[in-house]
This record gives C-alpha cells, structure tokens and sequence, in this order.
C-alpha cells in the first residue's frame, strides 16, 4: 500500500508520495517491504500508488527486476477511472477491491497486504506459515507497545491463543485502552519484558485467504483498520502474529528523523548490514566515497560523496552529496543529489550567485534534514536550537522540532537561522 499523502511527513512529501522518501543514504522507504517480500521468496507483488508518484515508479522500475523464469513481477498499480468508478482511491480496503481484477489474474490462497512505509526487517513466510496452522480467515500482524504509547494505533484484545476477539481503530479512551491489555499467560511467552502494561497494536501488515478478502470487500468499506477488520469480528477467525523485532512507522518528520539518526550508531536498532536479508534498491553505479581530511564521528555515508576537510558527527549523509571545505554538522540528514554538476557548472553557477548542488565552504548546520539537490551558499548557518514550528526563508520549514530544507531549495551564501 503506497497510495497515502504522508501529510505528517510534510515537507518531505512535497514533491513525492511517503514510501518515496529517500532512507539511510542510499534507499527509499518503499524497499523495505519489497525486500521483506523478497526474502520471503515471494515474488508477485503489486504496489498501490496514488499521490505525486513519479519518483516512485521511477525507483521501481529502475530497482526491481526479475528473470523470465521465475514468473516474479513487482507491478505499480496507481488509481484509474474504469466504467465503475471514476474516483481516487478512498482507503486502504477501496484500493484493494479495486484492484481485485489484477489480483485474481494469478493463481493464490493467500493475500499478504502490507504498508508502504514502515521501517522493519520481518520473515513474511512466517507470518503465513502461522496462518495457515491456525486455519485464519485473516492475521493480522502486531507489535506489543506499552499503554502510553499506543496513541493513533489501531490495538487489539486477544485471547491466550492468539484468536482477536476485539479491535478498536484509534482509541483515546483511557479505560478503553486499560481493556485491551494483554493477559499475564500472553505476557509471560513474550521474549522482551516490560514494567509496563502492554497491548497489542496492529502494524497495518495483513494476511487474507482468498475468499475472505473477497467476500470482506464485496460492500462499499472504505478502510481495513476502521472498517473491515471489526466487521469481520464473529464472522470470521482473526488471530494476531506477535512480532517483536524493531519496527518503526515513520509516521512523522520526528520519527522519520529519529529513525535515521539511529542507523549512525554502533549496533543500531535497525542492521542494514543482515546479510542473511538484505535490502534491496536501485543499483546506480556510482563511485565510492571522496573522504578527505575530515573528522567523523557516527556517520553513514551513501555512494558518491565527496567531502572535504569537515567535521561531521552524527550525520547521514546521502548519494552525491558534495560538503565543500570546512562545514560542520551535526544531527543531520541529508539527502543528497540526483546527479552531479561539472565543475564548469558549478563555476558557471557562482558567477551567477547561485550555489552549485549540495554545501558550499564553512557552512554550520544542526538538528536538520537537508532534502534532496538543495543549493547552500558559502557561510550558512542552520541551527534548529529553540525554533518554533513553521515557515522560514528560503524554503525552510521548521517540523516536529526539526529543521527541514526543502527539495531544491537555494540557500544564498551568508544567510543565518
């Protein structure tokens, strides 16, 4: 499911869909689940997509390629006006039904529904292989958070055997959430403990057998969490899959900030490094890193970086990224470029008094995102420290207590925030 608008994530979604964001220096959101299916061995997946998807197909198309043998396909399939409907589409469950048409074109019993935009490593066959032990009509896959974390997650009561036997979408009522903590024998077979009491929150991840999902969306639902999933309670078996590795839904500037930050450190919580699944994207072909005369601490660097004689500590640095001389960062996120400026260009583009693609010289930059192919003069400092949520110059947005510099934003030399 790729079809959201990410609006929490705004500015970062300006000019693309969320599962589009760029990741960790090199990747994009959407090659998380793509690679979580792939190394499940499944290899007939769809992609749902809606708004501003133009990079997105482009990253897929270009990414995801399967020999003629194998019969695997990663296929997009954005919303269209067909003779029954002429609209967007209206929620996840409208998506689904329809797109029903492509789906059955292939043979399957199962349907594994999965969220575009979450960061998580998750053996996908297992969650399958547990469905069918169980004889579910439908799994739904949950992580166990504590009671003062569940805001804006759909959250489940399950018995002992895992059987859901209710699901509320969202709720705020304290009471309503103390109801839906999970029992001491569930508790007791978890791996991690937790002083806290916890409930069980669905990650929006979804096993269907065939002629359940067909039948659940032979109705006008809109949505799987609010709608479809309590209308299946005493009509169908429900089980939950207890996942308890790290999952993040990168559901905020915050979050999506946090998350990547995360990846600088030693162990981080989320290893890129897995080799026994590894994540898959775009292979572009690019140099190795330029690192010269630099001091670097708890930083990851993509492809094709050329940065010099700067100080960065706790940084992602993104593809193609050009640092020119003595810039410091720290906290930083920064995207990098789609493509390189020759260096006739980038002298062209100084006469002009406009900043080449990437940082210019003795720039100072703090607890910010830096989107991509954004141009930053000579002398800039951006530091988020005490600002208060809105719009600045130059396409600056301060979000969640993060500094965001948009898309192709230009940056004149000698500017201060």
């Amino acid at each position: 499911m790729g079809g959201g608008r990410g609006s929490r994530l705004f500015p970062l979604t300006k000019e693309r869909c969320k599962p589009a964001v760029p990741l960790a220096g090199k990747y994009r959101l959407v090659d998380i689940p793509i690679s979580n299916c792939i190394n499940a061995g499944y290899n007939r997946i769809f992609v749902l997509t809606q708004f501003l998807t133009a990079s997105l197909h482009r990253h897929i198309q270009k990414s995801y390629h399967f020999d003629a043998f194998s019969g695997g396909f990663v296929d997009i399939l954005s919303a269209e006006q067909t003779e029954k409907s002429s609209a967007w589409y209206e929620g996840t469950a409208d998506a689904v039904r329809r797109n029903m048409v492509h789906f059955n074109s292939h043979g399957h019993e199962y349907v594994v529904i999965l969220s575009g935009d979450q960061l998580y490593r998750m053996h996908v066959d297992k969650v399958v292989e547990q469905h069918i032990a169980t004889k579910a009509d439908v799994t739904i896959a949950a992580v166990a958070m504590p009671l003062s974390k569940v805001e804006g997650l759909g959250l489940m009561r399950v018995s002992d055997d895992l059987t859901i036997k209710e699901f509320v979408e969202k709720p705020k009522d304290p009471a309503i959430i103390e109801g839906l903590a999970i029992s001491e024998t569930l508790e007791a077979r978890l791996e991690k403990s937790c002083a806290e009491k916890r409930c069980l929150a669905s990650m929006g991840i979804y096993v269907f057998s065939r002629k359940v999902l067909a039948d659940a969306l032979n109705n006008t639902m809109k949505d799987f969490g609010k709608e479809v999933i309590p209308s299946l309670l005493g009509k169908a078996k429900l089980a939950s899959y207890i996942f308890e590795g790290y999952w993040e839904d990168i559901g905020t500037v915050r979050a999506f900030f946090d998350a990547n930050l995360a990846l600088a450190q030693p162990l981080p919580p989320f290893d890129f490094f897995d080799r026994s699944a590894p994540i898959y994207t775009h292979a572009r072909y690019l140099p190795a890193s330029k690192i010269n005369r630099c001091e670097i601490d708890h930083v990851v660097i993509g492809d094709g970086c050329i940065v010099t004689n700067s100080t960065l500590k706790h940084c992602v640095i993104g593809i193609r990224s050009v640092l020119g001389e003595n810039c410091s960062l720290e906290d930083v996120v920064m995207m990098g470029a789609d493509y390189y400026e020759s260096e006739a260009e980038r002298v062209a583009l100084r006469a002009t008094g406009t900043p080449p693609l990437g940082l210019g010289r003795n720039c100072r930059i703090k607890g910010a995102i830096i989107d991509k192919s954004a141009r930053i003069g000579d002398n800039v400092t951006l530091v988020v420290d005490g600002k208060a949520d809105g719009d600045y110059a130059h396409d600056i947005i301060v979000r969640d207590g993060v500094l965001c510099v948009c898309k192709g934003a230009v940056i004149p030399s000698g500017f201060t925030l």
